[in-house]
């Protein structure tokens, strides 16, 4: 792969709406890549499914999409969270995981290109989306990752 993909990540949490849309807005973002395991949660906010999608097109002209091959199994999710397990655990676990959904195979860059991965945490440095948009980059290359 020879052409440069833009990929950002964000995190919907900490944020008010003005800011998440302002921001996406900014980073040209054309597609949400909704990489979350359950995103109709009332903990969500503005970034409910339908919602998001709403607000997305309404607001930014921005297109939505659910993968639910980038998010974590609730198993895996439920050990670090509810558990309280050691981030690097976590992190091998969802690497393997991507590994067996082969999901560099699965994706089209195309999808990825000018999009924006979407989950909860508020920055990128303990949260799947960073990891997604790595692992890519490490299949890839080429993938200019910007976290918002």
């Amino acid at each position: 792969m020879t052409k440069t993909i833009n990929l950002s990540t964000i995190g919907f949490t900490q944020k008010t709406a003005q800011e998440f849309f302002e921001l996406l807005k900014k980073a040209n973002v054309k597609r949400v890549i909704d990489t979350r395991l359950n995103n109709v949660s009332q903990l969500a906010g503005f970034a409910k499914k339908k919602d998001l999608q709403y607000f997305l097109k309404e607001i930014a002209d921005i297109d939505y999409i659910h993968l639910v091959d980038l998010a974590p199994t609730k198993d895996i999710l439920d050990d670090y969270k509810k558990k309280k397990g050691e981030w690097s655990v976590y992190e091998t676990k969802f690497r393997d995981l991507m590994v067996q959904r082969k999901i560099e195979k699965k994706l089209d860059p195309e999808i990825i290109e000018d999009s924006c991965l979407l989950c909860s945490e508020a920055k990128p440095h303990h949260c799947h989306r960073r990891l997604v948009a790595e692992y890519l980059n490490n299949h890839w290359g080429n993938i200019n990752i910007n976290h918002l």
